[in-house]
């Protein structure tokens, strides 16, 4: 690319696509209930607030779709200009955060767009609140509840969520009662306060370096796919990610633990500072030790049935993964159910051998710090970290587009490489075939959205997204050992 390029991606292009995708999606959550939005039962006085308009479901998925795609290429757009262009003005690097940050409070007041796991998180705390375990007992068996009767699907699955996680769940539902709108808007505060407190870390962590803060905040500040999935989507993951990356930035075995606490996956993260202290047993028994206790009194307050469903979660397959397909393939041959353990056994292969082909590639300097992984230091711990998160994320049978975010949070660490276009690829195409996630209120003539573009269309283009990838990761760092030798 030549510095006149450069310019227009990151002058042009990247600014007008990016702030249209976020408008765009804070249209979709103030125009109220729709084929988008679910509705919020409770007082209209109550936050969160819209203008109820219950727009054509048409509109506003074509809306979201717009966002998505343009989204995307304003992010490409800006992180290869970023790539050739003189450093970056820190002072637009802090609007740019600030501007994130005000774009999440801002949807905090909006109802949550996307899918209608918040009316899951609110009925799970209504539920602990009442005195039930919210890791046995479903939101049907209390319908008549205004509260966890609201719950649109899942209502007959118990919580799949760490002890914090249902903690502030039900905090959130003895501050509403019985308002689901209440309820829901202070999950939001809860949200927005987390999205923003990653923004603001990732600022710091790559203070003295314009170019890297400028792209920790493109990659999730002002990230259109992460404003769309995690700030007006509202998942319980953006909690989950914050917590870990404070862990990596100041070291803490005790928010290490509060992030498995929360959602047991991120504990992939907890790897990077292993292999940072697999020399200093001292600091390693340390940390591991502190988060160990934080995950073991949490799951103990909660009970003993808080991993079941996250054990019958760990055998599922999504629709829009690689797997889907081989789940088709496998159950012609071998039946319903049986299929579950080739398709767990490839997954773990695929898993490992791919975070194997990463930290190779990681220590001949393709990704990350162009002189190798570094002997020791926080570099160190977040480059293995990202590189056993990306590899869970691309093998996992099951994965939603906001289970991305935790790796672009780990990918604004450090600094840029290749890897970046896997991970941006892969959560535009996991977004594109989520619209909407939710089933309720869709026009039937957009089926074709989930049986074509979901359960087909995605599957393949990710399959060939994971074979690049470990193309990529095999020759990137076969071709360093080569110039070595």
């Amino acid at each position: 690319m030549n510095r006149e390029s450069a310019w227009w991606s990151a002058t042009l292009v990247a600014p007008v696509f990016v702030a249209g995708a976020i408008l765009l999606t804070i249209v979709v959550a103030a125009l109220g209930p729709s084929a988008m939005v679910p509705p919020l039962p409770g007082p209209g006085a109550q936050p969160p607030y819209s203008l109820d308009l219950r727009p054509d479901g048409h509109l506003v998925v074509a809306l979201a779709a717009v966002a998505v795609v343009a989204g995307a290429i304003g992010l490409v757009a800006g992180l290869r200009g970023l790539r050739r262009r003189a450093a970056p003005d820190v002072r637009r690097t802090r609007l740019l955060v600030a501007a994130g940050c005000l774009a999440a409070g801002v949807l905090a007041f909006l109802p949550p767009v996307g899918s209608a796991d918040h009316l899951n998180y609110a009925a799970y705390g209504r539920i602990a609140v009442l005195g039930l375990d919210p890791y046995v007992t479903v939101p049907s068996a209390v319908p008549y509840d205004p509260v966890a009767g609201a719950v649109e699907e899942w209502r007959n699955t118990p919580s799949v969520y760490g002890p914090v996680a249902t903690g502030v769940q039900a905090l959130a539902s003895w501050v509403g009662g019985d308002s689901v709108r209440l309820t829901v808007f202070v999950l939001a505060l809860v949200n927005a306060a987390a999205f923003v407190a990653t923004a603001l870390l990732l600022h710091r962590v790559t203070r003295g370096d314009p170019v890297r803060q400028r792209r920790a905040a493109l990659l999730w500040a002002v990230n259109p796919l992460v404003v769309y999935q995690l700030a007006a989507g509202m998942h319980v993951d953006t909690l989950a990610v914050a917590f870990v990356v404070a862990a990596l930035v100041v070291e803490s075995g005790v928010l290490l633990g509060l992030g498995i606490a929360v959602k047991v996956t991120v504990g992939l993260v907890a790897l990077g500072p292993a292999w940072r202290y697999r020399r200093d047993p001292r600091r390693l028994l340390l940390i591991a030790g502190a988060a160990t206790l934080t995950v073991a009194v949490a799951y103990w307050l909660a009970g003993p049935h808080a991993l079941d469903q996250v054990l019958n979660a760990s055998k599922s397959v999504s629709f829009a993964t690689p797997w889907k397909l081989a789940q088709r393939a496998l159950q012609a041959v071998f039946g319903d159910g049986a299929y579950r353990a080739w398709i767990q056994a490839g997954s773990m292969i695929l898993m490992v051998v791919l975070a194997w082909l990463l930290l190779r590639a990681g220590a001949a300097g393709r990704i990350g710090f162009p002189s190798g992984m570094p002997e020791s230091g926080a570099g160190e711990a977040r480059l293995v970290a990202l590189a056993v998160v990306v590899a869970w994320l691309f093998a996992t049978p099951y994965a939603l587009p906001w289970y991305d975010g935790l790796a672009l949070a780990l990918l604004a660490m450090v600094p840029a490489s290749a890897l970046d276009w896997f991970v941006v690829g892969r959560m535009a195409l996991l977004s594109a075939a989520y619209l909407p996630a939710r089933q309720l209120d869709q026009p039937p003539d957009l089926g074709w959205m989930v049986t074509v573009v979901r359960a087909q269309v995605v599957p393949w283009l990710l399959l060939a997204l994971t074979a690049a990838l470990v193309w990529w990761a095999a020759r990137a760092g076969a071709r360093a050992r080569t110039r070595r030798a």
